[in-house]
């Protein structure tokens, strides 16, 4: 914009640039207020069943009358919509997710609304109006703003209206932002074009002020939106969120320099929501941080919180923080940061420990960077002799902690639940389950009173059935929860001995899938991976998280290495599946059937783990004085050791559908399926929920309940 607008009219019929800034906000305030409204009812409806679990209705989850029924069944058609999507065909090397349609549809939306603001009334072929183009463009840009920085938060007001985490509305922050960019673009361009006809665009680029400063924003502009791809951000994590902030600040300073007076108020707006989110985040880390707000801890550190470091195996550690200084739910994480061993670096990892536990615990892969380090000191540590409470000081190490993040419709309001989750995605989907499991002991007679207070307390769950299965790559991941799969197995015995009518069904699928770990991911969470959203290691993306994640190549064992390397082993024993294949890789199509035959897995596939495993267990022995336990690496012995019973262990690949099928056929109310690992499980796992939604004609007069499905991927 070359000069202040002021009064200025665009012809008769036109409508003002403010009034059309006012619209743009109008239709996107709209939007979050519909989804605030669905927020709201979602929560009533979880209040509803609660009570009406509170009260032993035998059917909580299912809507009983004709409201509910209509509801219920215009949430199923919108879900088959918003969840599907559809491949893009491409060649394989080139990696692409399909999006959702309902992602596809929001951001479709935020573009038609921008373009139809930005050319409303005016004539692209008249070279005349060119100028109140670039006029108008340059406005709707600024008014963006303030939702470019909204979305960008981790203390997200738009996500607390709508009842959602920053990790899974940072896709949206990054598309606004692209969106932006095309407007800034076509503002630009036409002032240019204007400009090429009098061969004037040099002169005003090296002659006037407010073009220069609104070229040096379109640039710094252009710089963000290329680093915020995948690949910059894969990259160096640390790097792309220095420069990221650094640039936005830059920016924000260039746009405001650039603009008029009278619209200057859309970066205050802006420069406003940026500061609050950080000051909020900055008390509530204070706050759960420094020693002086935590008297429990008797301790004379600035920092209250102190992290113990145990290896485990597949390279992975468990970090352990007694006391915890936050409450937190199932399924959240934090930002987690040690300086003493890798400064200036915090990373999402998701909790996975329950409150009734009493201690915040972490399963943290080692990659590179800081989680690298975290092992190294965990070898280095774990095992030698601690005999008084100094010992065990010196040991661990202060830690700084921001969160918990991430949100999730309260499980306990569905009849059936399905969880399935790839290698470190479990992190997200036991604390899950373990979570059901501890409302269901509440519920015990004797325990919790089904009172009115009960139920309006929201703790009562409606959930009546569990069905949990976890893929991982060697049976060494299986001793990550083998102590916390156990005792959910017997909690249940208890439950049903109790004549409680609950049930929880597990199944662990062993495969040689690399994919499984080096995926990009919140922490997930999401983010989140992004992760990105599960295990939220070492996180190289947002929110989107999930998360997106270093890939350790050193941590992989494929079939064919240990094939071309095995001249000591048996033929038959490499060769365990059909046509010479690994029985690990097949799909197991009937997992009962695979039961019955007792399919296990016969392969050496793990076998350099398992041998790398023995190694480090006979070099960090514990010593004789040493009183927390043993090396925290689990042997091959110990693995067959930690097998459950009641807990089948299947050599192969699960195939998503037919397990939701099944469970989905036992439902006698609204179900969840939420899954957490590699991009590749999550699109099967979404387009077989679509697909069954629709096979069953959920809430169509067939009698099937509505699905309702939670997605957390290595990456957001």
């Amino acid at each position: 914009m070359s000069h202040g607008m002021g009064g200025m009219s665009m012809g008769d019929d036109v409508p003002d640039v403010f009034y059309l800034q006012k619209m743009y906000w109008a239709v996107v305030g709209t939007a979050i207020g519909c989804a605030s409204l669905v927020n709201i009812y979602n929560r009533v409806l979880s209040w509803q069943r609660a009570s009406a679990a509170s009260r032993n209705n035998p059917y909580p989850a299912k809507p009983q009358a004709i409201l509910p029924s209509i509801m219920a069944t215009m949430t199923a058609i919108a879900r088959e919509l918003t969840y599907a999507s559809y491949p893009v065909p491409l060649p394989k090397r080139l990696r692409w997710t399909s999006p959702t349609l309902g992602r596809v549809s929001t951001v479709s939306a935020e573009l038609i609304l921008v373009l139809v603001l930005c050319f409303y009334r005016l004539n692209l072929h008249d070279q005349w109006q060119w100028e109140d183009i670039g006029y108008r463009t340059g406005f709707i840009a600024a008014a963006q703003l303030p939702l470019l920085v909204l979305l960008a938060g981790k203390r997200n007001i738009i996500g607390w209206l709508i009842g959602t985490s920053y990790e899974r509305l940072n896709w949206l922050h990054r598309w606004v932002s692209r969106i932006l960019f095309l407007t800034v673009t076509i503002h630009m361009g036409f002032w240019f074009v204007g400009w090429a006809r009098y061969d004037y665009i040099k002169v005003k680029l090296t002659t006037d002020a407010i073009t220069q400063r609104g070229f040096a924003a379109w640039c710094i502009l252009l710089w963000i939106v290329i680093s915020s791809l995948a690949p910059p951000r894969r990259w160096n994590y640390e790097f792309f969120v220095v420069q990221h902030i650094i640039t936005s600040v830059g920016f924000l300073a260039a746009v405001y320099l650039h603009l008029p007076v009278e619209v200057k108020v859309w970066v205050w707006l802006s420069i406003a929501f940026f500061v609050l989110d950080r000051l909020l985040r900055a008390l509530a880390t204070a706050f759960i941080n420094v020693s002086i707000w935590r008297p429990r801890t008797r301790t004379s550190k600035v920092l209250g919180s102190r992290a113990t470091f145990e290896p485990m195996s597949g390279s992975t550690t468990r970090v352990t923080i007694e006391d915890p200084p936050f409450r937190w739910k199932a399924g959240q994480h934090v930002f987690l940061s040690c300086h003493a061993l890798a400064p200036l670096q915090a990373h999402p990892f998701t909790i996975a420990s329950i409150p009734a536990d009493g201690k915040l615990e972490f399963l943290v892969k080692s990659k590179s960077g800081s989680t690298k380090r975290f092992f190294r000191h965990a070898e280095k540590t774990h095992g030698l002799p601690v005999v008084s409470g100094d010992l065990l000081q010196r040991h661990q190490r202060s830690v700084i902690l921001e969160g918990p993040y991430g949100r999730i419709r309260p499980l306990r309001q569905f009849d059936t639940i399905f969880l399935i989750a790839g290698s470190s995605g479990a992190t997200f989907t036991i604390p899950l389950m373990r979570d059901i499991v501890s409302r269901w002991k509440e519920q015990l007679p004797g325990r919790v009173v089904a009172s009115s207070r009960s139920a309006f307390s929201n703790k009562a769950a409606a959930t009546r059935y569990i069905r949990f299965v976890w893929v991982i790559k060697s049976r060494s991941q299986y001793a990550w929860f083998a102590s916390q799969l156990g005792t959910v197995k017997a909690n249940v015995r208890e439950l049903r001995n109790a004549c409680c009518d609950v049930e929880i069904d597990m199944s662990i699928y062993i495969t040689c899938d690399e994919l499984l770990e080096g995926e990009d991911q919140y922490a997930g969470r999401q983010t989140p991976i992004d992760a990105t959203h599960g295990l939220m290691e070492q996180m190289v993306s947002t929110p989107s998280s999930g998360m997106e994640f270093e890939k350790g190549a050193n941590d992989l064992v494929s079939v064919s290495s240990v094939a071309s390397g095995s001249e000591k082993q048996d033929s038959a024993v490499i060769s365990c599946g059909p046509n010479g294949s690994c029985c690990c890789m097949q799909t197991i199509e009937d997992e009962g059937g695979a039961i019955e035959a007792g399919r296990h897995c016969h392969c050496h596939c793990g076998a350099d783990e398992i041998e790398t495993i023995n190694e480090r267990a006979v070099r960090i022995q514990p010593s004789k004085g040493q009183v927390h336990g043993s090396s925290g690496v689990t042997t091959e012995k110990e693995i067959d050791l930690l097998d459950h019973p009641a807990i089948p262990m299947l050599s192969g690949r699960p195939k998503p559908r037919r397990l939701i099928r099944e469970t989905l056929e036992q439902a006698l109310g609204e179900s969840a399926v939420v899954v957490c690992g590699p991009q590749g499980l999550v699109d099967d796992v979404r387009r077989s929920v679509v697909a069954l939604s629709d096979e069953r004609a959920v809430h169509k007069g067939t009698g099937a309940q509505g699905i309702y499905l939670h997605a957390e991927s290595f990456e957001y």
